[in-house]
Formats: C-alpha cells, sequence, structure tokens
C-alpha cells in the first residue's frame, strides 16, 4: 500500500475520532431531549449539504485520472441524498415525513458505503482528490455517525409509536 493511502486512512480513522468526541459530548445530549422528528432537523439540514459531493465532477478540483465509476457514483449520490434531506424537513413531522426519513437515512448510509466501496474498486489513490480530499476525510466520518444517530432517533421514535399505541387499547379495552 503506497505511503499516501496509508496517511488517507489514518486521516479518516482521526477524523471519525473525533466526530465521534464531538457526537457523544456536544450533539447527542442535545438531540436525545428533544422530540424525535425535532431531534432530525438538525441532522437533516446538515446533509442538505451534500451537493458538495458534486465537486468529485468539476474538472481542476479533482484529477482527470479519479475513476469516473466512483466520481459519479459519489456525486450523484450525494445529491440524491441531500435533495432527500429537504424534502423530508418539508414533510416533517407527518407520516409521510416520517416514512421519507427512513428513505433518506437508508439511502444516505447506502451511497456513503457505495462510495468506499467505488473508491476501492476502482483502485482510487489519494492523491486524485485534489482538493476533495477532505470531503472523505472530514466530511464523511461525520456523514456516517450522523446516518447512525439518525436510525437511532428513528428507532426512539418507533418505540415512542408502540408506547402510545399500547396506552391507547389499554384505554379504550
Amino acid at each position: 500500500m503506497p505511503e499516501q493511502m496509508i496517511w488517507f486512512f489514518v486521516s479518516i480513522a482521526f477524523s471519525t475520532v473525533a466526530w465521534s468526541v464531538v457526537t457523544s459530548r456536544y450533539i447527542w445530549p442535545e438531540l436525545r431531549v428533544r422530540p424525535s422528528m425535532d431531534a432530525l432537523k438538525p441532522i437533516l439540514m446538515l446533509h442538505s449539504f451534500r451537493f458538495i459531493g458534486l465537486a468529485f465532477l468539476v474538472p481542476g478540483v479533482v484529477s482527470q485520472d479519479l475513476p469516473s465509476a466512483f466520481a459519479h457514483a459519489a456525486a450523484y449520490g450525494d445529491i440524491a441524498a441531500a435533495v432527500l434531506a429537504l424534502v423530508t424537513l418539508l414533510l416533517l413531522p407527518s407520516a409521510a415525513g416520517v416514512a421519507a426519513a427512513w428513505a433518506f437515512n437508508v439511502w444516505g448510509l447506502v451511497d456513503l458505503l457505495n462510495a468506499f466501496y467505488q473508491a476501492n474498486r476502482g483502485g482510487l489513490l489519494a492523491g486524485q482528490l485534489g482538493a476533495a480530499y477532505f470531503l472523505p476525510t472530514v466530511i464523511v466520518p461525520l456523514l456516517l455517525i450522523t446516518h447512525v444517530v439518525g436510525f437511532r432517533i428513528l428507532l426512539r421514535h418507533l418505540r415512542e409509536g408502540s408506547v402510545q399505541e399500547r396506552t391507547a387499547r389499554v384505554d379504550v379495552g
């Protein structure tokens, strides 16, 4: 493995650890006390900026020899995730908004994992990312972590709904 790739993976690992600490100490304590649908909104707002993945398609920002399968998958997957995040924000807290939140979170996470797969499959070298190097080393770890938080919030919402249903049946019965 070339030395540049080792430093690339070290950067991703450090970023993941740093964002995990920030999330556990500052983000999650704030979100866990909010109603579930309100707690999702800051995450969706963050992900609405995923249009920045289009940078993988801009010549001069990335190397001309950046694997096109990676560039296209990452760019178009990110713009789709950004659109889903914005649509979900518009639909919350309705039932359609909850469904959209699940769709967004599944799509967004799978998109990020697919980008890693495409990068590995295409033999991506860190230097091919050019100015977009900061996306997988700084932004992607935060996005991955906030998807995990999003799933935690959505699962909490499901549990809250189940408790309300059981309570309603007991009150009626």
